[in-house]
């Protein structure tokens, strides 16, 4: 069983909460996540055509979104005044790779922006091309890289 005393997000008595950031510091925070949406090559060459329009640009339009709305979707998030969020979407062999860039200057990290980002952006990907394959897997939904904050930095290292 996992050691709640370093979940923040539970209290002493186990119960699920919200963490208190009104004592943190206000500080640079940035957060980077990727996700991968595995798609054959039928599909990789059909994408440019999709008439849905460009998967990959609403894809990256999502992810955005997604990033400002992450509050409103995982329970105990605090609502963030982002700086900056970028979602790229890339096609490479296999299928498209996505990263997603959050920034604010807040009490509180981005990871949790990120990773929505990123991970809505692979969903629609999926909603867009799901007409030419049902069995599209997502895989790989992780965080990259973060900085700022009482935690510091982390860079993941998948040696």
């Amino acid at each position: 069983m996992a050691d709640r005393s370093k979940l923040s997000h539970y209290s002493p008595t186990g119960q699920a909460h919200m963490v208190d950031v009104s004592d943190k510091s206000s500080t640079r925070r940035e957060a980077v996540a990727s996700a991968f949406v595995e798609l054959n090559e039928s599909i990789l060459a059909a994408l440019p055509q999709n008439p849905k329009g460009n998967p990959l640009e609403v894809a990256r339009f999502a992810g955005i979104m997604a990033a400002k709305r992450t509050s409103d979707l995982i329970p105990m998030c605090h609502p963030l005044p982002l700086s900056f969020i970028d979602v790229t979407a890339e096609v490479v062999e296999g299928g498209v790779s996505i990263h997603a860039s959050a920034a604010t200057i807040a009490g509180t990290g981005v990871e949790m922006e990120a990773m929505t980002a990123a991970s809505i952006a692979a969903l629609t990907v999926y909603d867009m091309t799901k007409a030419l394959d049902k069995g599209i897997r997502i895989r790989e939904i992780v965080l990259l890289s973060k900085s700022g904050g009482k935690s510091g930095a982390y860079k993941r290292d998948d040696s």
